[in-house]
């Protein structure tokens, strides 16, 4: 016994030959996750935002090693970083040199910054997302001392490229302050050198020549909103006096004549009588000259709640909604009318590009702070645009400080610090193994407004109810219909919208 056992196990090396057809069998799994998107196929996304569509039950073969070696598959699977055949890949600085330009825009810090100049308003939106005050009430008015604060902050970013957006209420029923506000950045930037770009959200029915002459002369951006036809949007966004829906296409009409075509973009919000006019809503956007929409659910904030009737639905429901349209949107283009659908866009860029927008629901670390910060008509600062609307109901969780406070307690302090930390979806159950969570980001305001937790629960999380289903919705698309909606798709991100 002594002797046979002897001659079986030696303690010698041996040499490599013995191992190499083992090896042959053997590749390695790198980090990738998987999700159903019908009831045969599957996709798999690895760190980085590559995908495979493939056939239900193959991600379970790869994890047994049941791969053929011979396969198109095995290769696909190799040349899409899913597996290696060494236990390092040898093209690793490829895929940290992606991951790191999918995470770009944290090399920059907070490029967008929002100006609330004022809470008058001359609209009554039954979805208001704040507490608008009157035309004549200018208290509600940001004042000079606090903007200059607010624009001193905003030249401390480190980044090269900076968006300033004024909103209201209506911001220009306090015009001074805007044109101040422009005239002040572009007198301090002859020292910083930054390349800066300027907004103004306005419902557009206020526009003259005076404040004309000044967009064109700094280059301003007019961003408004337009719900879809008269009789949906004048039911929204309702002005006494005069129906809403005529004002803001004049004003729409002017922008255009007197800044350019492409220097007036729109936005539309979804209330429940938007749900059953998808397609009716869209042919408006054609029919008035855009490229584009943003079909966009109505946000769980502030004032919007307290219209259960006009602006409740379930998320189901806006899925609906957002199908019927995108299935609207593809037949117009197959008709030759290039047309694209914005939120689809964002998403389709994270999947068929290295690269991502810098929008800041689908960011992670989230963009709250780290991409968007917004300086209050009274003078206080919160992490986006949804956290002073919390404010407007009293809750102040999302309130960073005042204006006046040194920058490094508004954008690094605590508070700052533990929005941000509640805001990593890597980190969070329910997103860390998630197969979207590379085309997904993570959103503390909207879980805490909707469950009172930042982190929130992904299994009752309309967030995720949305996101997900989109995502796997444009993926099912992406696999039964390959040719002509992929390339539609791509022009959407390759070409901008007139």
């Amino acid at each position: 016994m002594k002797n046979i056992i002897s001659n079986t196990y030696s303690r010698k090396f041996r040499g490599i030959s013995t191992f190499e057809s083992e090896a042959e069998s053997i590749y390695f799994l790198l980090p990738f996750k998987f999700h159903s998107i019908s009831i045969d196929r599957e996709v798999l996304v690895n760190e980085i935002g590559d995908y495979l569509i493939v056939p239900q039950g193959t991600a379970k073969a790869i994890v047994h090693r049941e791969i053929d070696f011979s396969s198109n598959l095995y290769r696909d699977l190799v040349a899409n970083f899913f597996i290696s055949p060494t236990p390092v890949p040898e093209l690793l600085n490829v895929i940290s040199t992606r991951y790191r330009t999918k995470k770009k825009s944290l090399g920059s810090f907070t490029s967008l910054h929002i100006f609330v100049v004022t809470l008058r308003c001359n609209h009554s939106c039954h979805y208001c997302q704040v507490s608008r005050a009157a035309e004549s009430k200018s208290e509600f008015d940001i004042s000079y001392k606090d903007l200059d604060a607010g624009i001193n902050h905003m030249f401390l970013s480190p980044s090269e490229e900076l968006t300033v957006e004024f909103q209201g209420g209506e911001p220009l029923l306090a015009f001074d302050k805007v044109r101040y506000a422009v005239e002040r950045i572009q007198l301090l930037n002859e020292d910083f050198k930054k390349e800066i770009s300027y907004v103004i959200c306005t419902n557009s029915t206020i526009l003259n020549d005076e404040i004309l002459l000044f967009c064109k002369n700094y280059n301003i951006l007019i961003s408004t909103s337009l719900d879809g036809p008269a009789f949906i949007h004048n039911a929204n966004r309702f002005k006494s006096g005069r129906a809403s829906y005529d004002l803001v296409i004049e004003g729409i009409d002017r922008t255009r004549q007197a800044l350019g075509h492409d220097k007036v973009s729109a936005l539309m919000t979804t209330t429940a009588l938007s749900l059953k006019y998808p397609k009716e809503i869209i042919d408006n956007y054609v029919e008035n000259g855009f490229g584009n929409i943003f079909l966009r659910p109505i946000s769980p904030y502030g004032f919007a709640l307290k219209n259960q009737k006009k602006n409740h639905y379930q998320t189901a429901e806006f899925l609906d909604f957002y199908k019927q349209g995108l299935e609207h949107i593809l037949n117009l283009n197959a008709q030759g009318v290039f047309f694209k659908e914005d939120y689809t866009s964002i998403i389709l860029q994270k999947i068929l590009t290295p690269f991502t927008e810098n929008y800041v629901d689908l960011q992670s670390p989230t963009g709250l702070v780290s991409s968007v910060i917004v300086f209050n008509y009274d003078g206080f600062v919160y992490a986006s645009d949804e956290s002073r609307m919390l404010a407007e109901i009293k809750d102040y969780t999302f309130q960073l400080g005042h204006v006046t406070q040194p920058y490094e307690e508004l954008f690094l302090g605590d508070k700052a610090k533990q929005i941000l930390n509640n805001g990593v979806a890597e980190c969070l159950a329910g997103c860390s193994d998630c197969a979207f969570l590379t085309y997904c980001g993570a959103d503390p305001v909207l879980h805490y407004a909707t469950q009172n937790d930042m982190q929130g629960h992904r299994a009752f999380s309309i967030f995720c109810k949305k996101n997900m289903e989109i995502i796997r919705y444009l993926f099912e698309m992406l696999d039964i219909r390959k040719g002509y909606v992929e390339s539609t798709f791509q022009s959407w991100i390759h070409k901008p919208a007139a």
